[in-house]
């Protein structure tokens, strides 16, 4: 049972392990909203995420015979950097189970903290079962990434934070936030942070966000019990789990006012805001919380966003940056049919110049027409400024005599 009590004794245990991660408040998205936006920046913390606070906490109430027995679980990550780093702390064990999708940044990380790592599956649920099956031929305690109230008081301590750091508004009536979001992966976040909100302040409404391609706590409250989704595919790997726990599932469905679902495509816009505006790396699980904004009327509300992790390897960075460009039409690219002759090239880089676009990449191909004094095509990627100034440049080379016809946007 999740108590007042246990989430003070987290709260106090926790902070030897944890950075302090100060509400930001963002004016961006307070511009876009109308709302006073304040950010709980756990990709700060050592681990990378607010994993670190569950792991630990859960940890301190094993008895010693079970930390000597050595430690498993099963993660797409960020539990497994906590788990790793909690366990060095009491000086024991810890093998992690992940899956073989995971981000190098991820592998790497949990073991620089002294963790053995196995990969297995392509879903966090593969490597759980694995998992389990290791725990049981080894007997390794098993700290469950989400469904576990213990891990989940652990998590509830952001909650504890947000409530003590924001101020008090014109009564003490009226809560200290409004809103608070959170990702939902298998749980376990939402449960603790949703349980103490309502204990500190039954006024605050505390909403869960899930990718849409792997809604399984949403599957969970419409079935009345978890249920295992089909699939869990989404650039949200952090939260891209099948079935959530059942420990945890109750505290959702008592503590938690509403629970949205966020597409791929609004991740990949909220994290190049996040670059631009604030100047942070945030994964895509831990912006689901800022994606989610958009779907809101909270003019003038104190709303608190989660961003509960920023382990993001490079690779898989840079191609949200393009995507997001690409979606921005801030690139794009054209493909125009030209003759075969000096000067027509420059002509259409000065037509581009002219009205300010930067030509990012050429391809030239002869062969296109059996005729190529006739025709030849160049394909221009292009950056510009937006969708109006993407549309000027169109416009310019049509007037131009260029006809371009918009093609499938690359970088490389």
């Amino acid at each position: 049972m999740m108590t007042l009590e246990k989430f003070e004794e987290a709260s106090e245990l926790v902070k030897k392990v944890t950075n302090p991660t100060k509400l930001i408040y963002s004016e961006y998205l307070s511009a876009q909203t109308g709302a006073k936006v304040y950010l709980k920046p756990e990709n700060m913390q050592h681990t990378g995420a607010y994993k670190i606070r569950g792991a630990y906490y859960k940890i301190s109430t094993l008895t010693d015979e079970e930390r000597s027995r050595g430690l498993i679980t099963a993660s797409a990550g960020n539990h497994a950097q906590g788990v790793a780093f909690a366990a060095k702390q009491f000086g024991c064990k810890a093998t992690i189970v992940m899956p073989t999708v995971t981000p190098l940044i991820k592998v790497n990380r949990t073991k620089s903290f002294g963790a053995d790592v196995v990969l297995h599956g392509d879903v966090y649920d593969d490597a759980y079962a694995y998992a389990c099956k290791l725990a049981e031929e080894n007997g390794y305690t098993f700290v469950h990434p989400f469904n576990d109230l213990d891990v989940a008081t652990g998590q509830g301590t952001i909650a504890m934070e947000i409530v003590q750091e924001l101020p008090l508004v014109d009564y003490i009536l009226v809560p200290t936030v409004d809103y608070i979001l959170a990702p939902i992966g298998g749980g376990g976040l939402i449960t603790g942070v949703s349980t103490l909100a309502k204990m500190l302040n039954p006024k605050i409404k505390v909403i869960g966000v899930e990718p849409s391609e792997a809604a399984s706590m949403t599957a969970a409250l419409k079935a009345g019990e978890p249920v295992e989704l089909p699939s869990a595919n989404t650039i949200a790997d952090g939260t891209a789990v099948k079935e959530v726990g059942d420990k945890v599932v109750p505290y959702v469905k008592e503590n938690v006012d509403d629970i949205l679902l966020v597409d791929d495509d609004e991740l990949i816009g909220a994290f190049l805001d996040m670059v631009e505006n604030h100047k942070m790396i945030v994964e895509n699980s831990g912006l689901l919380s800022v994606a989610a904004l958009k779907q809101m009327d909270i003019k003038g509300k104190k709303v608190v966003c989660v961003l509960s992790g920023g382990n993001m390897d490079v690779i898989t960075m840079s191609s949200i940056v393009q995507h997001g460009l690409i979606q921005r039409d801030r690139i794009f690219s054209v493909s125009v049919l030209l003759p075969d002759k000096p000067g027509e090239l420059a002509r259409v880089a000065q037509t581009v110049a002219d009205v300010q676009g930067n030509i990012i990449k050429l391809e030239h191909n002869q062969f296109v027409s059996t005729n190529r004094n006739a025709a030849v095509e160049l394909r221009i990627t292009m950056e510009a400024f937006g969708t109006d100034h993407k549309k000027k440049i169109l416009d310019t080379l049509d007037k131009a005599g260029f006809r371009p016809k918009l093609i499938s946007a690359k970088l490389y």
